[in-house]
């Protein structure tokens, strides 16, 4: 047996002890503690966003906090809130599945009215991934809708950008003059073309990025920015003519605040994203500022586009869901899975 050299025990010895001296040294500890439960493609987003809230409140009131981050589907997002996950905020994509925390009693009912721009920081828009050159020539909604053509999209039961995506495309042949019918027609041929639909709208970039299946991926604007500076120069990005205005309201949960006391730190991280630091990182990931000086600061990243809203085609949230979402609703009757 080789015996070991007293350099060698040295060693150890000092390495124990190094190690058994940071274990007792007092670990810093937040003062307070959020959880913010927001969509699939905001991850990048707030890994900027929260240390410079966190430095920002530690700055001006000397309290440190922590923020955690849960992501999913926007709609699956809202359904983990209302059976029991602690937020303290909730960051979505959609006013819907904030809609659906009231009738839970957990947001005020006047959620929107408490924070500018119907309590949405940002806005984003539908738009187009293809692959290099866009060898199929894909350019407009319509022909999302053409034999051959192979459509990434997630489920819009689960996640708001499929549902903004179904709308868009809906809201596309409304906006031009054309009927219901008209749309629906367009929808049923555009969900015939999706091979797989995904949970939210990350596994859909990844099944279209990763996983190389389908022809075009239709997502936020913000997210084939990002593909595009991740996965390198092998996209496309195209804009169509016109597109749906998809804005990301935010709620403080009333519920969870009262409970662990933390409403006026939540208040303030939301309130955080309206200023010039977080409008100016918002912008920086490809979200839309509410800020005009930002906005022009950041003129070039965002292509001008003819936009409609949700409202002035399809009416309130709730009316969308009952004639769309709802089980046994539209899409139930449009999507036939493959």
């Amino acid at each position: 047996m080789l015996k070991k050299s007293s350099n060698t025990v040295t060693f150890w010895r000092h390495l124990l002890i190094a190690s058994l001296s940071l274990l007792a040294l007092p670990l810093a500890q937040a003062d307070t503690t959020l959880l913010n439960a927001s969509y699939d493609v905001t991850r990048e987003l707030f890994k900027d966003i929260n240390p410079a809230f966190i430095a920002e409140w530690k700055k001006t009131t000397g309290e440190t906090i922590a923020i955690k981050q849960s992501h999913g589907g926007s709609s699956k997002q809202a359904r983990s809130v209302i059976d029991g996950m602690e937020a303290s905020v909730v960051t979505m994509n959609q006013a819907s599945d904030i809609d659906s925390l009231v009738t839970h009693g957990l947001v005020s009912a006047n959620w929107s009215h408490l924070f500018p721009n119907n309590a949405a920081p940002f806005y984003s828009t539908m738009v187009f991934l293809t692959r290099k050159g866009n060898p199929k020539h894909i350019t407009s909604w319509e022909d999302l809708g053409k034999p051959g053509i192979s459509v990434i999209v997630p489920n819009p039961k689960t996640s708001g950008n499929g549902r903004y995506t179904y709308l868009a495309a809906w809201g596309s042949v409304i906006s031009s003059g054309g009927t219901e019918e008209q749309a629906r027609q367009l929808v049923t041929r555009l969900f015939k073309n999706v091979p797989i639909l995904d949970g939210g709208g990350r596994g859909a970039t990844t099944t279209f990025t990763q996983r190389n299946i389908g022809d075009v991926l239709v997502t936020f604007e913000n997210e084939v920015a990002l593909a595009r500076d991740e996965f390198g120069d092998h996209f496309d990005v195209v804009y169509p003519a016109s597109s749906i205005l998809a804005e990301s309201p935010v709620a403080v949960v009333d519920k969870v605040v009262d409970h662990l006391k933390t409403r006026k730190q939540a208040t303030a991280y939301l309130q955080f994203m309206y200023s010039d630091a977080g409008q100016d990182i918002i912008a920086r990931h490809f979200f839309r500022p509410r800020s005009a000086t930002i906005t022009k600061k950041y003129a070039a990243s965002f292509k001008p586009i003819k936009l409609f809203t949700v409202e002035k085609i399809f009416g309130s949230w709730s009316q969308i869901q009952k004639k769309h979402f709802d089980d046994g609703a539209e899409f139930d009757k449009i999507y036939q899975p493959h």
